[in-house]
Order: C-alpha cells, then structure tokens, then sequence
C-alpha cells in the first residue's frame, strides 16, 4: 500500500513550465516504481513518464521525450515531473502512480494520487 498526493499543477502559456511533485508515503516495504499518466476528458489516462525508486529505470511517452524529465528527490522521498516547452496537446489531469516495476501498461500500476490539473493555453 503506497498513498500518492500530486501537487503543482496550474495554468501556463503554451512554451511555458510547470514542476510536478508527487509525494509518496509507503505503507508497506517492497520493490517499486512511479510513473507519471495524465487524462483527458473522454480519454483514456495516457503514459507519460516512469521511473525505478532507485532511479535507475526511466521510460518516457514519445509525446514528451525531451521536454519531460521524471526525477526522484531522495531526501523528500518524492518523485518530480518537470515540463519544458509545454504545449496545448499537454493540458490534462496529471496522475502519480506506483507499481512493482517500471511499465507504460496502466493496469500494471495499482496505486493511484486524486491528480492535479494541467492547463496550457496557446
């Protein structure tokens, strides 16, 4: 059991910036990884980024490969989404998850944050 709180999420000029910080707080001791899925209205959640807890998995969605950066900030215990270079096409509802391995297969993560909202504006 691993519960997930999103903050950062906010309205920003498309080329603009926006850092999202999940927080994660185990309830269990285990092996894991985080990732990052956003969702549109009538869409399904989308894959954006993934990461090992150690660090040394990182996937990314073709969409958001060298804008995107998925980090951990190990003395926080959280996990960092920075956009660059945002676009319209980003705006969604941005979601931290956690699962036993790094995967862009939603239904391979089984811990899911009430997400935040991203908007971007062209």
């Amino acid at each position: 059991q691993v519960q997930l709180t999103e903050s950062g999420g906010g309205s920003v000029q498309a080329g603009g910036s926006l850092r999202l910080t999940c927080t994660r707080v185990e309830q269990t001791f285990t092996t894991s990884a985080m990732a990052w899925f956003r969702q549109r209205p009538g869409q399904d959640r989308e894959f954006v980024a993934a990461i090992s807890w150690s660090g040394e998995t990182i996937e990314y969605a073709d969409s958001v490969k060298g804008r995107f950066t998925i980090s951990r900030d190990r003395s926080k215990d959280t996990i960092i989404l920075q956009m660059n270079s945002m676009l319209p096409e980003d705006t969604a509802v941005y979601y931290c998850a956690h699962g036993v391995a790094v995967t862009n297969m939603d239904f391979s993560y089984h811990d899911w944050g009430r997400g935040t909202q991203v908007t971007v504006s062209s």
